[in-house]
Formats: C-alpha cells, structure tokens, sequence
C-alpha cells in the first residue's frame, strides 16, 4: 500500500495581509500530480487542515475541489482534526463521504477510529486520532491515572486493542518528542519547554503498536524517535524562520510487516519566501534583483529609517510581506537592560531616550507633544 502523508495545510493562512488561497491551490495541484505518478492508494491528513476554526468560503472551497480530485482518481483519503481545526465544521458530511472512500475523524469519542483494508500482503489497519487533549481522555476513562498529555494518549492506545500481528497506521495530531531531543520547529508555531502552543510533550515510544504513524502539528518535515514517526511538514512556508528550507511531500510505501519505506520528494510553490538583508540601494540594484515575484522578508542595514520603506521596495518586489532594521540603533536597543529602562524616569525622559537611541538625535518639540497628548488619552499621568 503506497499513501501520501501530508500535514498542517491551514487552508485559509494569510501571510501577513497577502491571501495565500491561490499558493496553496498550485501546492494541492502538485501533491495531486505526484500521487497520481506514484500511484498512491491513499492521502493522509494529520490535521490543521484549515487556519482557523472558522474557515473562509474560499478556504472549505479548496478543501471541497482537493477531497473531489481525490476521490475522482480513486485514492482514499485519510482525515483528522487538528489544534486549528473546528471538530463540527470538519466532521460536516462526514458519514456521507464514506461512500467516497474519505475517512474523516474530527473528534475524539472515546475510541479510536479504524478502518480496515486489504492488500496483496494482507490487512493493513489505519487509525485516525483527532487531535485530544487529557481533559477529553478523562472523560472517557475516569478510572485511569491522566495528569498530562502523554498519559492521555498512551490510554487511547491501551484501550483501542490493537493487533501487533497486522500492519497498523496512525494518523496524530500532538506535538510529539523523542528520547534526547524535540523535533525541530517550522517556525509556524510557538513552544515553551513543555509545549507548542498549548499541546504538551508526548514520547514517540508511545507509537512503538504502529509500523507508521503520521504526524501534524510541526510545520518542519522530519522524523522523531524512529524513521517511521514523521511530521508531513506544512507544504507551504509560512514564516521567516523557514526561508531558505526546502518544502517536502513524504510518499510511504508500506510492504509486509515490518517493510516500510519513506520517500521525501520536493515541493515546487507558485512563489517563494525569502528573506534579503542590506541596504535599501543594494536591494534596489538591478544586479541583486531576483524572483521579484516571491514573497519577501526585508531587513534593511540603513542606519538613518528609510522613508516609506514599504511603499519603495514593493515597486520592485511586490510581495514584500514585512520590513524590519538590523543597524546600530536597533543593536543597541536589542542589548539594554530592558527592566532599567524607565527606573527612575518620567515620561519625558523614557520618551526622549527611546527617540534617540532609535534615531541618534532629539526628538521635536511638537513630536514630544504628541506623544503626551496621546499618553493622557490613554489614561497615563504624564
């Protein structure tokens, strides 16, 4: 059984003001064409299908053509829900599209959900877990010892009675670590030392019932505990952290027990992200113009603020998402002792020494007015 493992689309994203819905109709395109040439028997999808839990029209539209375009060729898909996701928007027909060959699974219910198929090589056994959180488990099983995440999803597996003789899949979404180390973050998503978001740690040894599990919810394509625990990746950049990686689709061909292989194939998007990095003149010279079209991340090294940064280089890259200072001033900014700034000082003086450490000369009386009329508005005794 061949399948593509996919993750984390967030159909509906923006990038900043600039709608992504066209980006990610070309990136489904591709994923489409390269399942058709590999001949996948399925789609997996580990949830965060959508940005947000109320997807745009624009955003259940393209989910609609990409499970259609499936399904017209034949190939199974494979759905959960994620973080992202609102379980009754995505669980919507569900029952229906079974007809269809799509397995949608949007909430937890107390038991895992598992669909049944066979092969040249015998059954192979595909379990969907939405994304659960301890407080869901326990309501289940009250019975058992849940204080975290872990202890959660360790009981979801206990109780499902999974056959270890037989070929078996999961398809998770939960930030899942290894024995030394986190996975590397895609830089989509927040993590303290315990959590991405708000979803705790879970040990990959809790997967050791499944010869593949896929995962969602980190946006970075790799594996965690053993080569066959994987996050899909998201399949588009979607921050500045990820420029300069390459985007990857992770085609899983799952032979007798205990033969699984992974093949990671490159993704080509409709545009880039890029991150460019110099003085405003140098990003303007013709001879350091380059794919004017991608979506650009500009850190300029001016040290005097270039007025209507924004406005000028986007008349040569269109696409420019963000516009941030990497000079003297900022440095300098970067290196104070925020919790000394504003001891012992008035306002005046916060507001003075700010002015000058960002642009190295005193601010204006009028300025200086504005900025106290502003603060007694906002209820500050100035």
């Amino acid at each position: 059984m061949k399948f593509i493992h996919l993750g984390d689309l967030h159909i509906g994203k923006y990038l900043h003001e600039f709608d992504l819905i066209e980006d990610q109709k070309v990136i489904l395109s591709e994923i489409l064409t390269i399942a058709e040439e590999k001949k996948a028997d399925a789609v997996l999808i580990a949830g965060d299908v959508y940005d947000k839990s109320v997807p745009s029209e624009a955003a259940v539209r393209l989910l609609d053509w990409f499970i259609c375009q499936l399904a017209g060729r034949k190939i199974k898909t494979f759905l959960i829900s994620g973080n992202h996701d609102s379980d009754e928007r995505l669980s919507f027909g569900s029952g229906i599209f079974r007809a269809g060959d799509v397995y949608i699974s949007a909430k937890y219910s107390g038991e895992l959900v598992k669909e049944n198929f066979n092969d040249e090589f015998g059954p192979v056994n595909i379990w969907l877990m939405p994304f659960v959180k301890a407080s869901q488990v326990r309501h289940f099983y009250p019975e058992e010892h849940i204080e975290n995440y872990d202890d959660a999803v360790r009981t979801v597996i206990k109780k499902s009675k999974i056959n270890a003789g037989e070929r078996n899949v999961l398809v998770a979404h939960q930030f899942v670590v290894g024995d030394s180390a986190g996975p590397t973050l895609g830089g989509s998503e927040s993590a303290a030392t315990q959590s991405v978001g708000t979803v705790e740690k879970v040990s990959s040894d809790c997967f050791d019932a499944f010869d593949y599990v896929a995962l969602g919810h980190i946006h970075a394509p790799q594996a965690v505990g053993r080569e066959q625990i994987r996050y899909a990746g998201s399949p588009l950049k979607y921050s500045l952290s990820e420029a300069g990686k390459n985007k990857l689709v992770t085609l899983v061909d799952l032979g007798a027990k205990g033969d699984v292989s992974v093949e990671l194939l490159p993704l080509h998007p409709r545009r880039d992200l890029r991150h460019l990095k110099g003085p405003m003149a140098q990003l303007l010279d013709r001879d350091h113009i380059a794919a004017p079209e991608d979506y650009i991340y500009a850190t300029l090294t001016d040290e005097e603020p270039v007025s209507n940064a924004m406005a000028i280089l986007q008349q040569v890259y269109p696409n420019t998402v963000h516009i941030d200072y990497d000079n003297s001033h900022t440095r300098q900014v970067e290196s104070a002792e925020l919790s000394q700034i504003g001891e012992n000082k008035s306002f005046v003086e916060i507001v003075t020494d700010f002015y000058r450490t960002i642009y190295g000369c005193d601010i204006s009386g009028e300025e200086l007015a504005l900025m106290k009329e502003i603060a007694g508005e906002a209820g500050m005794n100035v």
